[in-house]
């Protein structure tokens, strides 16, 4: 199997709406960033994969058609992927297995959302009134989690504060919000029961952009390469008899296939740091568990104890997370291509000393779909 490497990465900059892009700038901007990190032109690249969730969202069908040219793709393969919130990680998975089957050696993979342009309750509902929206489906699994583990409620609020205070670190971070306390979550709406307002991400118009690249390719490149150790996608049905949504299986047997992969057995002490998409607060504690790093019952310590601070010993979602910057069908990419810029030491204010070994996750659906890789500095 080949190896495949990130060589270049693109995000969008920093605004919550950019209603001076197109769609097709929108892609473009994060994409050609992309493509001028791998220092290349568009004549470089040999496929696209492009990725979003639900069509609905913007009201444009097969976007990946109107977006070919805007992405260099005239005349060349590119493909689309859907896996609901997901889809980012799933994307770049896609992009990934491209060059290890050796079909091709340089592949731009681009994920992107643009929300300003539609209604996304509306999308997420099917256009049915009264729609819960993603925050209404989850909240009884969030306070499943909290009954069951007995987690005080403040977890909740530490995640918020600690994500919005990494996102000011971060110039692509889309929600920044400079003089946010304790106090000021505790005391915002609640939203959806136990979620408050300011535990809950925002609607974002977004991309994020990678190149992947063939062993040889990634060799003669002048920055350094995040050579990927492990890669997965699992699902599993939204409801069927004993499914526990609180702590899926599908996320676990995701973990465990990439971990297997990477030579990871003790993913807590072996692992760097994470990206782990946290769309609503109390997710943090609950994927801990989920992806070994806590056992059932025990992720929320891991906050509590200030594990997943910046300068904690598993350092998660330093970037700010899907709380500070959700364009859901790039959310995931964006996990995934932190992840890669930090074993590549190029994340700047928000770079974790010492960064070798990063894990970018995703989810979506109804906790049913999930997409994860592992990516270090030193080649496989």
């Amino acid at each position: 199997m080949e190896r495949c490497a990130v060589v270049g990465i693109g995000q969008t900059k920093h605004a919550k709406v950019r209603e001076d892009l197109s769609m097709a700038g929108l892609v473009r901007e994060a994409a050609q960033r992309a493509l001028d990190d791998a220092e290349m032109t568009w004549r470089d690249i040999d496929a696209v994969v492009i990725g979003k969730a639900p069509d609905q969202f913007e009201g444009l069908m097969m976007p990946e058609v109107y977006l070919a040219d805007a992405l260099g793709a005239t005349g060349k393969p590119i493909f689309r992927v859907h896996t609901a919130g997901s889809v980012g990680g799933s994307t770049a998975v896609v992009a990934a297995h491209l060059v290890t089957s050796g079909v091709h050696e340089k592949v731009l993979t681009v994920a992107f959302e643009k929300q300003s342009e539609g209604d996304t309750t509306w999308g997420l509902g099917g256009g049915r009134s009264g729609s819960i929206g993603a925050g209404g489906y989850f909240a009884p699994h969030i306070r499943a989690y909290i009954e069951r583990s007995n987690a005080p409620e403040y977890i909740g609020w530490m995640v918020a504060l600690k994500d919005r205070k990494n996102a000011l670190k971060n110039p692509y971070a889309h929600l920044k919000l400079e003089e946010l306390t304790l106090e000021m979550i505790k005391e915002s709406p609640m939203v959806w029961e136990p979620v408050r307002r300011l535990e809950a991400c925002p609607a974002s118009d977004g991309a994020g952009a990678m190149v992947l690249a063939s062993e040889k390719v990634a060799d003669a490149a002048s920055k350094p390469p995040a050579w990927v150790h492990g890669l997965a996608v699992r699902s599993e049905l939204g409801q069927f008899p004993g499914r526990d949504p609180v702590n899926p299986q599908g996320g676990r047997d995701c973990a465990a296939d990439v971990y297997k992969q990477a030579g990871i057995t003790n993913p807590r002490q072996e692992i760097d740091m994470a990206e782990i998409y946290v769309p609503f607060s109390w997710y943090e504690p609950m994927w801990m568990e989920n992806l070994g790093f806590a056992a059932e019952g025990e992720g929320w310590k891991m906050t509590d104890e200030g594990a997943t601070d910046f300068g904690g010993d598993l350092p998660t979602n330093v970037s700010g997370g899907v709380l500070s910057s959700n364009p859901i069908g790039a959310s995931g990419m964006l996990r995934f291509l932190e992840a890669a810029s930090q074993v590549r030491g190029t994340a700047g204010e928000h770079q974790v000393d010492g960064a070798r070994t990063a894990l970018g996750h995703a989810y979506g659906g109804a906790s049913q779909f999930f997409a994860m890789w592992i990516v270090r500095s030193a080649k496989p």
